[in-house]
C-alpha cells in the first residue's frame, strides 16, 4: 500500500503538473471506487473546474479545485495516480480526467481497492480531523509522540501504523523505523522510555524522508506519476528481508503475522 513517502511523492508531481489545469471531461470506467458522487454526477461538478494545489494528508492524495472542492484519492494497495501527455490509456483505468491541453490525468487501480471521494470543504474538514499528526510536521515532536506512546498498551508498532494518532505510517517504515530505533515491534507502547522515544522519533522521520528522496518504495505495483518505479526498496533493512541476514549483527531476521496480522520483520538479538 503506499504510504506517506509514496502518497507525498505523487502529491508532489502532481502540484507540479496539474497547478492551473483545467478539467474538460471525466471518464469514469469503474465506478466502484467513487464515494460521495455517482459518476453521472462527478463529470457535471467538476466538468470547468481548475486544479489549484495538490498535497498530500496521512496516505491520501488532496487534489484542490476551485470553489472549495477536493478530490481525496486513497490508492491503497494497488491504485495510482498517473499525468498522461500523448500516451496511450491503460486498460487498468478506474476514472479519467481528461485536461484542457489535451493531457489525462488517470486514477487507476488494478484491483480496485483504492478509493476516489469528491468533498465539499465542510465534508474535507471532518475527514481530516479524523486523522493523527503528520509525522514530517515540526509540531510532531519526541514528545508528541511520548505522549501518543505512553496512554497505550497496544505494541507499539500497532500503534505507529494507527491513522488516526500518526497519519501516513504503514508496515513498511513502520518495521523500518523500529529496527533503526532497536525495538521490538511487538513491546507494549507505553513501556518505551523517552530516551527511546526520541531515538524512535528521530529514526522515523529520518528514513521517511530518506524514502522521498528516492521517491518511496516499489515491490510490485506502486508508481510515480510520471510511471516510475520508486528505489526506496535499495535500502530497506528489514521490511521483506525475513529470513534474511540483520544488517547490523548478522543474526536472521525474524518475520512473524503476530501483530495485527501484518507482516512484521524484526532481529530478535538486536530488537528489545
Amino acid at each position: 500500500m503506499p504510504e506517506l513517502p509514496e502518497t507525498e511523492t505523487l502529491a508532489r508531481d502532481l502540484n507540479a503538473g496539474l497547478a492551473g489545469r483545467v478539467i474538460v471531461k471525466v471518464e469514469v470506467l469503474h465506478a466502484d471506487v467513487l464515494r460521495a458522487v455517482t459518476a453521472r454526477s462527478i463529470g457535471r461538478k467538476l466538468r470547468g473546474r481548475t486544479f489549484a494545489r495538490v498535497w498530500r494528508r496521512a496516505k491520501a492524495v488532496v487534489l484542490d479545485l476551485d470553489d472549495d472542492l477536493h478530490l481525496v484519492v486513497v490508492p491503497r494497495f494497488t491504485g495510482g495516480l498517473l499525468l498522461r501527455a500523448g500516451m496511450p490509456d491503460d486498460r487498468y483505468d478506474a476514472v479519467r480526467f481528461r485536461l484542457a491541453d489535451d493531457g489525462t490525468l488517470a486514477y487507476r487501480d488494478v484491483r480496485r481497492l483504492g478509493t476516489v471521494t469528491l468533498c465539499s470543504a465542510e465534508e474535507f474538514s471532518t475527514f481530516d480531523r479524523r486523522l493523527g499528526k503528520e509525522p514530517l510536521d515540526p509540531a510532531f515532536t519526541p514528545g508528541e509522540l511520548s505522549a501518543l506512546l505512553e496512554t497505550s498498551q497496544q505494541p507499539v508498532k500497532k500503534v505507529l501504523m494507527d491513522q488516526r494518532r500518526v497519519a501516513g505510517v504503514g508496515n513498511i517504515y513502520a518495521n523500518e523505523a523500529l529496527w533503526a530505533a532497536r525495538i521490538d515491534p511487538s513491546r507494549v507502547a507505553r513501556s518505551i522510555s523517552h530516551e527511546e522515544v526520541s531515538t524512535l522519533h528521530a529514526s522515523l522521520v529520518d528514513i521517511l524522508r530518506r524514502a522521498i528522496d528516492a521517491r518511496g518504495t516499489t515491490f510490485r505495483d506502486y508508481r510515480d506519476a510520471s510511471g516510475n518505479r520508486g528505489e526506496f526498496v535499495r535500502q530497506l533493512a528489514a521490511y521483506g528481508r525475513g529470513g534474511e541476514p540483520c544488517n547490523r549483527c548478522g543474526t536472521r531476521l525474524t518475520m512473524t503475522h503476530a501483530i495485527d496480522g501484518r507482516a512484521t520483520v524484526f532481529c530478535h538479538r538486536c530488537q528489545s
